[in-house]
Formats: structure tokens, sequence, C-alpha cells
């Protein structure tokens, strides 16, 4: 009896075989055998890197020659490129017959430019020396083009320096050698604006009403206020106050009779400088 359940069993499991591998070979034939993963081929994979570097270096030369060709291009009315300066330029002003351009730079230098031909390649251009720890940040010509009033920041606040040319015999040495005499410091006025530094310069000549033509020159400090200077000697002749929190530039007309102030707002404020002109501040 137990002889013959084992045989039975026996049996089943091999009709159970049977069935399985009929099943799964039947499988196999309807969908036939899984696709081959195909190696990736290093012949084709070189010529394709290649390619990428000669695409990639041709688009780097392009792009060199658009931005060599770029920086070649010019305004057709650009005459000629003044250099030497070796920060960015904070001020800069025409002398009044144009032949003359000052500049003030964050390098601690100002230069005079003399333009007789704007177009040379040998600019000639004066050197002032500045006192050690200046910052000059504008600049305005006062009697024509032999006087400069530079405007500088320090450790103590605003000051003003007005150069004009040398006398004497470092003016005939120089002359002798042919080279520009350097300016002298004629006077100089410290700490002009409290400890506020001047943002801006500009000179005009007083010929308006019983003016005398003589050169005023128009600071404005980075506060409320713009004060008005003589030229020849930097006399102080006036304040104004903008009543603003902060100017942003200040200018004065030709004639010397109207200042101009500009602050955080869109608005422009125009005084009468007669008004500050007439009296002396007693705190200048």
């Amino acid at each position: 009896m137990e002889s013959t359940l084992v045989v039975g069993i026996l049996i089943a499991a091999f009709v159970g075989l049977v069935v399985s591998w009929l099943f799964v070979a039947q499988r196999r034939t309807v969908t036939g055998p899984p696709p081959r993963a195909e190696k990736p081929s290093t012949t084709s994979a070189k010529p394709t890197e290649s390619s990428a570097k000669k695409a990639t270096s041709h688009h780097s030369t392009k792009a060199r020659s658009t931005e060599k060709g770029h920086s070649q291009q010019h305004h057709p009315l650009l005459l000629n490129t003044l250099k030497g300066h070796t920060d960015a330029i904070n001020g800069f002003c025409f002398t009044s017959n144009g032949r003359g351009l000052a500049t003030a730079s964050s390098d601690g230098v100002a230069r005079v430019f003399k333009l007789e031909d704007a177009s040379s390649k040998n600019i000639k251009f004066l050197y002032l020396n500045l006192p050690s720890g200046n910052n000059p940040t504008a600049v305005a010509f006062g009697e024509g083009a032999s006087q400069l009033v530079v405007a500088t920041e320090n450790i103590s606040g605003a000051s003003l320096f007005m150069y004009a040319a040398a006398g004497g015999k470092a003016a005939a040495e120089a002359k002798v050698q042919g080279k520009l005499p350097p300016p002298e410091i004629k006077w100089e006025k410290h700490q002009v604006h409290d400890r506020r530094n001047i943002i801006s310069l500009a000179s005009a000549s007083a010929s308006y009403g019983s003016g005398d033509g003589s050169i005023i020159i128009a600071s404005c400090s980075e506060g409320t206020d713009i004060k008005l200077w003589s030229a020849a000697d930097g006399k102080c002749l006036g304040t104004a106050d903008t009543n603003q929190l902060k100017n942003t530039m200040a200018t004065i007309s030709r004639d010397g009779r109207f200042i101009a102030a500009a602050a955080f707002t869109a608005d422009v404020k125009v005084d009468d400088s007669l008004c500050y002109l007439a009296v002396c501040m007693a705190f200048c």
C-alpha cells in the first residue's frame, strides 16, 4: 500500500515537470529570444568625440574673432583715447577754449591733457603732484587753462587745491629741457564741507549784472550744502543749502547768476547765486 502511494507521487511530480517545460517552451516560441545587448563601438565613438572638439574649437575661434571685431568697432567721430590712469575717472572738465582736458582719477592722480591736436598719438599732459593721502574727486578750471582747482577726499574730510603755472627757476629749467613746467599749489583749503566729501566742482565767470568777470568755483558736497569760492585767492563767497537729504550734483550758470542742484528726488532746484555772493558767510 505504501509503495503504491510513493509511485503515484513520483508519477504526479514527473507529469508536473513535463507540463511546466512544455509551457515554458511555448512562451519562448511565441515571444522569441530576448534581444542581445550590443556593446558600444569604440570605433564609432572616436569620430564623434573628434567632431565635438572641432565644433567647440570652431565656436571658440568664431567667438574670439567676433569679440576682436567688436573691440575694433569705434564711433566714426572718435578722435583719440587718452590713456595713463590706472583706475576709474571721478571727474573731468574742458578749458573754455576746448584745448585742455583735466581729469581726476581714483589712482590718486590728476592730469591736464593738452589737446592742440586731439588726434595726435603723442598727447602731452601735466602731472599734478597731490599731497600724500589725497584722492582727487573733481576738477574745475579757474582763470584760463593755467589754473586748475582740484577737490580731494582724505582722512580729515574734503580739501581744495588750486594749481597754477610754476614760475621762476623750475619753469625756466623745464622750458630749456623742452618739458612742460610742473604746476604749483597757489592756495589750499581743508575741511571745506566739514567732514563731507565733494562730489562735483563747477566754474563760471561772474559776468552777470555788476559782476567783475572773476571766476567763481562752486563745490557741491555729498551733504546738502554748496559753497562758492573765488578762484583767484580761495576766499569763500557764500554757502547755499538745498534743504534736501543728500546732494548728487550741482553746477553754476556760465554768467555766475544761477546755481542748479539735484538730489535724490526727481527735482532740480535753481537758486539765485547773487543772494549768496552779496554777503560772505561768517562760518566760511
